[in-house]
């Protein structure tokens, strides 16, 4: 009888620590596709700006269309990526174009001093601000939801129950893509 009792408990023990487990990977799978989210909503906002900021751009520099085609053609790929690491290309290429378009602006002095301009300038600012803050909530989270699938004994529950590892939302590629877009003039 003793026996059976020891059991009973263990059996309760395995299946507590099954459900405690299974219900943190939940939760921090939850928080990963929150943070996400709330990156989405920053590139959005940021692909609003772009149109607005092409056409004020192509009012003083006509024949500057190559330039004002790549931004255009950039944004759409970002806007279309499907996953992190898509999105994560997607925005190196969006900020190398608009890094691009910003030095194009240096040679339009009417254009440097146009109020709409100048607006969308700081909008954009702010708003990446707010993406590189978004990301590194977002980092932090899949930081968190890997490391609990990676440690033993949770591994072995997540490799039965199917979770599988985030990817980050990092910057790829060459130096230049690894800084941040400026917008000063």
């Amino acid at each position: 009888m003793g026996g059976l009792y020891a059991l009973g408990v263990l059996v309760v023990a395995l299946a507590g620590f099954l459900v405690v487990t299974y219900n943190g990977l939940v939760q921090l799978r939850q928080r990963v596709q929150n943070a996400w989210a709330q990156v989405d909503v920053q590139l959005k906002r940021r692909y609003d700006l772009i149109p607005n900021l092409v056409n004020t751009v192509k009012g003083y520099a006509q024949h500057e269309r190559e330039t004002l085609e790549k931004v255009t053609q950039a944004r759409n790929m970002a806007m279309a990526a499907s996953n992190v690491k898509d999105q994560a290309q997607a925005e190196n290429m969006l900020s190398g174009a608009l890094k691009t378009l910003f030095a194009v602006a240096e040679a339009y002095p009417d254009l440097k001093a146009n109020a709409n301009f100048l607006q969308l300038q700081a909008e954009l600012s702010d708003t990446e601000s707010k993406i590189a803050f978004a990301r590194q909530f977002f980092n932090d989270t899949v930081q968190k939801f890997n490391t609990k699938i990676e440690v033993f004994p949770n591994n072995l529950v997540a490799g039965m129950l199917g979770f599988q590892m985030a990817d980050y939302f990092t910057l790829q590629g060459e130096t230049e893509a690894r800084e941040r877009v400026t917008v000063n003039f």
